[in-house]
C-alpha cells in the first residue's frame, strides 16, 4: 500500500497539538512530596544493637564504601564459665559518594542490621561530607516500613514448626 507523503509528518504534528492543549503535570518537589513506590530504595539504615561487627558487609561490599572499626571487649563469666570476648561496634559509616547503592551489604548482613529506608534527602554541598556515620544511619532506621505481610493461604515459614514434634529418639526424631 503506497503511503502519501507527509503522512508521517502529520502524524507527528497531530501528537505534538495534542500534547499542547493538555494540563501540565508539574509537582512542585520541595513543597509536595512525591509518592514513592512501596519498598523504594532511598539510603541505608543501621540497627546497632544487631551489628555483631562480622565485617560481611565491609568485605561483599564492590565499592569497599562501608568503615567499620571496632574493639573487644571482655564480659564477666557466670558460674563454672570462662569470660567470653565480644566485638564493640565503634565506627560505622558508609561512603554515599562511592556507594551504587547495590544492596550487596543489606543481603550479606546475617543479623538484620542494615535495611532500605524510603528517605532520600540527604544531599550535601561538599562531597566529602557525603560519608554519614552511625549516629546518622541509626536516625533513618526509624524511617524503614515495616515487612509487607504474607499472602493469605501461603505456606507457613520452613522454620516454624507445623505441629508436635515427637521426641528425638535414635532416629533424630523426624522421618526424611
Amino acid at each position: 500500500m503506497a503511503r502519501l507523503p507527509g503522512s508521517g509528518l502529520a502524524k507527528g504534528l497531530a501528537v505534538t497539538l495534542r500534547t499542547m492543549t493538555r494540563r501540565s503535570v508539574t509537582r512542585q518537589y520541595p513543597e509536595v512530596q512525591p509518592d514513592l513506590p512501596p519498598r523504594s530504595r532511598g539510603v541505608i539504615a543501621l540497627l546497632e544493637e544487631n551489628c555483631t561487627v562480622c565485617m560481611l558487609c565491609a568485605r561483599e561490599c564492590p565499592d569497599w564504601c562501608i568503615y567499620i572499626d571496632s574493639h573487644k571487649e571482655t564480659l564477666p563469666a557466670p558460674e563454672g564459665g570462662r569470660p567470653r570476648a565480644r566485638n564493640v561496634l565503634d565506627r560505622f559509616a558508609i561512603d554515599f559518594a562511592l556507594c551504587m547503592y547495590c544492596g550487596i551489604c543489606i543481603e550479606a548482613c546475617p543479623f538484620d542490621a542494615l535495611f532500605w529506608s524510603p528517605e532520600f534527602e540527604y544531599a550535601e554541598y561538599d562531597i566529602t561530607e557525603l560519608t554519614h556515620e552511625r549516629e546518622r544511619l541509626r536516625e533513618w532506621m526509624w524511617t524503614v516500613p515495616p515487612p509487607p505481610a504474607h499472602d493469605k493461604g501461603a505456606e507457613p515459614p520452613r522454620e516454624l514448626p507445623k505441629g508436635p514434634r515427637s521426641p528425638a529418639g535414635p532416629g533424630g526424631g523426624r522421618a526424611r
